[in-house]
């Protein structure tokens, strides 16, 4: 099975080195945009990524090769077990074992979904955080089609709530906007004869102005 990555542009040998702890990664990577942001994909890499972060990472493109083939080769001969026992290597295997082949990337897509299955059925917090982030996108898909004028406010002209439904609502709001819960509480309206506002009561009272409303 041919490998996915053979189509890509560029094939090469890189070096991914932390510049707070001088430690260093060597890996190979295929892509058509060497600008596309890789940095590497071990895991004690990634690791040190998430623990550092992207901006004290420095990747270096060693060698260039024109087939995937070869790339892997090289990076078997450069990827070795004296390499790995260095203390400031990061990669854990040995090289040359090559990206994963299309029908391994659909076997893989097919343990992701028996994993998400599994999680929906037995991971109570893992759904929690599931219904959480689907909301939070279903709200930013909403607010980005009504920017974009593709979505409008619904007509209620001439429709009313049913009785049941304007109870709930009655009794949902009872003891709510009381007392210090009001917006306006410990407000009062005053006027210069031209124009109203409100100030808090415990404001001095502006030259000119009275209390009440024109």
């Amino acid at each position: 099975m041919a490998n996915i990555n053979s189509q890509k542009k560029y094939h090469f040998i890189y070096k991914t080195t932390n510049l707070i702890n001088g430690k260093f990664y060597i890996g190979m990577h295929s892509t058509s945009n060497l600008k596309d942001g890789y940095l590497g994909s071990g895991k004690k890499l990634r690791y040190s990524i998430r623990k550092y972060g992207n901006e004290n990472f420095r990747i270096e493109y060693l060698e260039f090769f024109d087939n995937i083939i070869d790339l892997s080769n090289r990076e078997r001969e450069l990827v070795n077990e004296d390499l790995l026992k260095d203390p400031m290597c990061m990669n854990l295997t040995t090289g040359g074992k090559g990206g994963w082949s299309v029908e391994q990337q659909k076997q893989n897509a097919i343990k992701s979904n028996k994993r998400q299955q599994w999680l929906r059925e037995n991971d109570i917090e893992w759904n929690k955080k599931r219904t959480t982030q689907l909301k939070e996108n279903g709200s930013m898909i909403l607010t980005k089609l009504w920017k974009e004028g593709k979505l409008t406010a619904p007509n209620w002209t001439g429709k009313t709530h049913k009785e049941e439904t304007k109870q709930k609502i009655s009794k949902s709001k009872k003891e709510t906007g009381v007392g210090e819960d009001n917006s306006q509480f410990g407000t009062c309206w005053i006027t210069n004869g031209i124009e109203n506002k409100k100030i808090k009561k415990t404001d001095k009272l502006p030259n000119d102005w009275s209390l009440g409303r024109r």
